[in-house]
């Protein structure tokens, strides 16, 4: 059965003009330039019935809708399509968001919220980017949508939402990156130059004095160094992000490596490391230093936050297709409301003794843009008084050279 030549043009017009639209103007008035094609076809194609009979033409309207809807579905963001003040059409989408019931609803009903009524009301919609609205705690409370309005040509209304909640949370956590940057940052230089100018005055000639605050200053000094080399270090990880490594890496080899830079480092807890690791192990892809990077930065945390005299262990096995390592140490453990914050950018359990163990803020964070550039997955485990577990899976090379030691390897302590 084929469909009306006027209404399929109008539909073909549609999605061409929508395509043009997306490309010049983004998704935003591409969808609303679509809807507002297709409602133009069906306003059409109701206009036609003096030129055709009139059997044929339900028939092809029959045909048509699920097509149309099945458009409309395709659609990710929730579209409505409203006439005389109630919704005539809903995409997936928007039934989902709103429930399966608008259908033939008040809009005002259907979208139930304040913000929205008023703009629903209007006489004219403004499309534009700067009228659109925001609507907060529409579906859950924590969802964020803003809701653009259209007019289309025959007299229906376009609402279009976009879910904001992941745009407004990665703006927040930027306004938070950039003042947290700048305070710890702020820190150090503000008590460099509270001992100089002390070492300037007569506190300066005593060689006791100058020589406890010379060691502050450098310090601090090296705080800010960490600080800076930390953030420059993440910045060029998150420029690699969509570029997967692709250098086969032997993990147990560079565990060993690591781990005899720790014990050759002289840091009081070397020896608490213990390491173990099983033959023939498969390589993974990655980015050697930055893989360097990720078990410096894990063990490093658990040699500082576990209890003196216990060990940290690290250990690498195979599963499935993966290749695991963890790093668990003995230490008071960290709290479950804290865990899913962990690695974001500056967040620390306790400021104050994270900032007097050395600790930059960045290290975690550091380390789950690294296993998300290895198309990894880090997980973390903690109890309260017994200890945290960091395990990193990353994807096992297949069919690759595999440069293993013999034998499991452990290191007498």
């Amino acid at each position: 059965m084929g469909f009306g030549v006027r209404t399929l043009w109008a539909v073909i017009v549609a999605v061409v003009a929508a395509l043009v639209v997306f490309l010049s103007a983004g998704p935003g008035p591409a969808i609303i330039t679509l809807v507002g094609g297709i409602a133009a076809a069906l306003v059409a194609s109701e206009g036609v019935a003096d030129e055709q009979d009139e059997g044929r033409l339900a028939e092809e309207e029959d045909a048509l809708s699920p097509l149309l809807e099945e458009a409309l579905d395709a659609i990710v963001e929730p579209v409505l399509l409203i006439e005389k003040g109630r919704v005539i059409l809903a995409n997936r989408s928007a039934r989902a968001l709103l429930g399966g019931h608008i259908v033939g609803e008040d809009a005002r009903v259907a979208i139930r919220h304040p913000a929205a009524a008023e703009r629903l009301l209007a006489k004219e919609a403004m499309t534009d980017s700067d009228h659109a609205i925001s609507l907060v705690g529409l579906g859950s409370l924590e969802q964020r949508w803003e809701m653009r309005v259209a007019d289309t040509s025959s007299g229906q209304r376009i609402v279009h939402l976009i879910d904001q909640t992941a745009h407004d949370a990665a703006e927040r956590m930027r306004v938070d990156f950039v003042a947290n940057a700048s305070h710890e940052l702020r820190t150090p230089l503000a008590s460099i130059l509270g001992f100089i100018e002390t070492l300037s005055d007569e506190a300066g000639e005593d060689a006791e004095i100058r020589a406890r605050f010379l060691k502050v200053m450098f310090d601090e000094a090296r705080r800010m160094q960490r600080l800076v080399e930390d953030l420059i270090s993440l910045s060029r990880i998150e420029a690699d992000k969509y570029r997967q490594p692709a250098q086969p890496v032997d993990m147990s080899d560079l565990v060993q490596h690591v781990w005899d830079e720790f014990l050759d480092s002289g840091s009081p807890r070397a020896d608490d490391i213990h390491c173990e690791w099983p033959e023939d192990l498969p390589p993974v892809a990655g980015d050697r230093a930055q893989l360097s990077q990720m078990l410096h930065n894990l063990i490093g945390n658990a040699m500082k936050y576990g209890r003196a005299d216990t060990p940290v262990r690290v250990t690498l096995a195979r599963d499935g297709a993966m290749l695991k390592l963890a790093v668990a140490d003995r230490g008071e453990g960290i709290a479950a409301s804290h865990i899913p914050r962990l690695t974001e950018r500056f967040y620390r359990v306790d400021s104050g003794r994270s900032r007097s163990i050395g600790g930059t803020g960045l290290g975690l964070a550091i380390v789950k843009h690294i296993v998300e550039r290895h198309r990894g997955k880090l997980e973390i485990a903690s109890e309260v008084g017994v200890g945290t577990t960091f395990t990193v899976r990353l994807p096992a090379l297949k069919n690759a050279d595999r440069a293993v030691s013999e034998g499991a390897v452990t290191k007498p302590q």
